[in-house]
């Protein structure tokens, strides 16, 4: 049975490999919709306009968020970063599936306005290999990678309110679990319910 579309949020630390994650899980699942965020950080290299990010000035981006133009926003690192809200919504309409990629505040705003929507949050296996996986991406270095690291540890204590954790030690396990969770989540009883209250004679 294939429910309607449902809301997924990805969170995680910097380094965790979220990315990867998402594009290996949409791979496998090609119906998964992602909807791309909003930013006002400059391109990193490989990242293009439109597939990775929308790169928006600060000025842009403001104006963009007193006219509510977002779900979530959050200042992370320094850079805006937001959700569209007209996105979010034309995806829904399409009874698709859609993936957010956010970090942990932005997340919080999303379980405020969609408390039924499915949180997931990745893990490193420990705290060695997330710091080697930064200095490979080569984005961070010296006080901005210790303050990247030390951000990490305090977004680890949001986990315990998400409801999947998945520990990012092999990529393809990972992506099997991702994917997993995904499908899962249509076959929730708050999801079955309502397409079959007249078999069960529920009001």
């Amino acid at each position: 049975m294939q429910s309607s579309g449902q809301l997924f949020v990805l969170s995680g630390p910097s380094g965790v490999g979220k990315s990867s994650l998402r594009e290996n899980v949409r791979k496998k699942l090609p119906r998964l919709a992602y909807s791309i965020s909003h930013t006002t950080r400059p391109p990193r290299h490989g990242e293009r306009e439109g597939r990775d990010y929308h790169f928006v000035s600060e000025e842009t981006f403001l104006t963009m968020r007193q006219g509510g133009s977002f779900v979530e926003w959050a200042f992370v690192h320094g850079n805006y970063y937001g959700t569209s809200a007209d996105q979010l919504e034309l995806q829904r309409r399409r009874a698709e599936d859609v993936l957010l990629e956010i970090d942990v505040q932005g997340a919080r705003q999303v379980k405020m306005r969609f408390p039924h929507a499915c949180f997931i949050f990745v893990l490193p296996p420990d705290r060695e290999t997330l710091k080697e996986r930064l200095l490979k991406r080569g984005t961070e270095e010296g006080d901005d990678l210790e303050t990247r690291l030390e951000n990490a540890m305090g977004e680890l204590l949001e986990a315990s309110w998400y409801d999947y954790l998945v520990v990012n030690d092999d990529l393809d396990e990972a992506v099997e679990a991702l994917k997993t969770i995904i499908l899962a989540a249509h076959y929730q009883r708050e999801v079955v319910l309502p397409q079959v209250k007249d078999l069960l004679h529920l009001e």
